[in-house]
């Protein structure tokens, strides 16, 4: 419940910021332009609103509404989500939306777009200011990768060091690495020590979109960080900072080593009557720079009484970069722009089978979210929320920005605009549609949580 309701709160400030910067960037260029903004709401408000103000002298209501899936500014002399058509049916105003040039009315309608991108930048570059920017080279992990069963299936095997796609190396294990994966023929990896190639199918990323596992994982060493007193590996003479490579003459990871206790517990019986006894295990570990080995008896929980250390840094090659002030902000740049070619990238494989099941609601946007509060990934995160709803918004479909823009286009080049009854059966059909996909998207989230 505790994990619900952080991750439900973190979503909500999230989004909240998200859509007065969104509605800012509206409110600004129609009043930059002398457009007259009746109401500015949080949240869509049908029936009734939560909370209402009207400063005095002012021409604009601010308000919260009730039902948080987005918001919106009801601007003078245009259709939009408030369907307010009897004021269509008035004289123009030279205070409207309608009675402006084409191109003022377009900064208006992109303003929104504008500034989510402009926040994701400014965030992304604070990030890297307050944080600095790190990553695991995953061309110099020593273990290599745990691949799932869909990455075994085209060629992959655990241990297998990633080095390049199509000739292009790696860098950092993210989504853009998967990308790149997914659309190259072929994919380098490191092997026993030896090069080795693994060709990949031309449905690679619909196939990792049915799986529920990651395509792989960082095999960590084992390294102790602390013994409990009197177990197993203490009154071996086992201590803390031994970093354990082998379980009876096999390289293991510490996943390995997990797994082998696991089954060694689960054919106990048989190995005893193969004259074997399964506690008994041999160690082969490496302190100081000098490789030992040490035979010792597990417990009958086949654990031995050791905490691995749990330190990425420690474990795994870690890149460090720190940004001053004037140099985040082209890096945020250039991280921004590269999260917005990754995601638009990405978009083909949402037209797809697989795509669509992958299409996710209020769930599946609260769950990236982490489970404890920690302000560099509500932050990271709320940079891509900004990119996504920035993308989403420009799409040009009726009752979205990008709707209006396409119309404005229109507008300009055929130089007649289209009809208000045109525009209001336009925006009726978009409000349909991105409502199904609203329920489209929570419906999944459903069936994802009870199934």
């Amino acid at each position: 419940m505790e994990t619900f309701l952080i991750r439900a709160l973190q979503l909500i400030m999230s989004l909240s910021l998200l859509v007065i910067i969104h509605e800012g960037g509206h409110f600004l260029f129609a009043r930059l332009f002398k457009v007259r903004v009746e109401k500015f709401c949080l949240f869509f408000d049908p029936w009734f609103t939560l909370f209402k103000f009207k400063p005095k002298n002012s021409e604009t209501e601010y308000g919260v509404g009730w039902l948080p899936l987005g918001g919106y500014v009801k601007i003078s002399g245009m259709i939009d989500e408030s369907m307010d058509t009897d004021q269509m049916k008035q004289p123009e105003q030279p205070w409207e939306f309608r009675s402006k040039p084409a191109w003022q009315r377009l900064l208006i309608m992109v303003g929104g777009v504008l500034f989510n991108f402009l926040l994701a930048l400014f965030i992304y570059s604070m990030i890297l200011f307050a944080w600095g920017d790190q990553y695991i080279k995953v061309q110099d992990v020593p273990l290599g990768m745990d691949f799932n069963e869909t990455a075994k299936s085209v060629g992959f095997k655990d241990g297998d060091i990633l080095l390049s796609a199509d000739g292009v190396p790696f860098v950092r294990y993210d989504g853009d690495m998967l990308s790149q994966i997914a659309d190259a023929r072929e994919v380098t990896v490191l092997r026993g020590g030896a090069k080795a190639s693994v060709y990949i199918p031309e449905d690679m990323m619909q196939r990792l979109m049915v799986d529920s596992l990651r395509f792989a994982t960082f095999r960590f060493p084992y390294v102790v960080d602390s013994l409990v007193a009197n177990s197993p590996a203490a009154l071996a003479g086992m201590q803390p900072g031994d970093s354990i490579i082998a379980l009876d003459g096999k390289p293991i990871s510490f996943s390995d080593f997990k797994e082998a206790m696991a089954e060694r517990k689960k054919n106990a019986e048989t190995l005893r009557k193969d004259s074997i006894d399964p506690r008994q295990i041999t160690l082969t570990y490496v302190r100081d720079g000098v490789t030992c080995s040490q035979t010792l008896q597990v417990d009958t929980a086949y654990t031995m009484g050791v905490f691995a250390c749990a330190d990425t840094e420690r474990l795994l090659p870690m890149v460090k970069k720190e940004y001053g002030f004037f140099e985040s902000f082209p890096a945020g740049i250039a991280l921004g722009v590269k999260t917005l070619k990754g995601y638009v990238g990405n978009m083909k494989y949402l037209f797809s089978k697989e795509g669509a099941k992958q299409l996710g609601g209020f769930g599946t946007i609260g769950s990236i979210f982490p489970a404890t509060w920690d302000w560099h990934q509500f932050w990271y995160m709320t940079a891509f929320l900004s990119i996504i709803l920035a993308f989403m918004n420009i799409l040009p479909i009726p009752a979205l920005d990008g709707g209006h823009v396409l119309f404005l286009f229109y507008e300009i080049i055929a130089r007649r605009k289209p009809s208000d009854k045109f525009m209001e059966y336009a925006q009726m059909t978009g409000m349909i549609l991105l409502f199904g996909l609203l329920i489209w998207a929570n419906f999944n989230d459903i069936l994802r949580f009870f199934f």
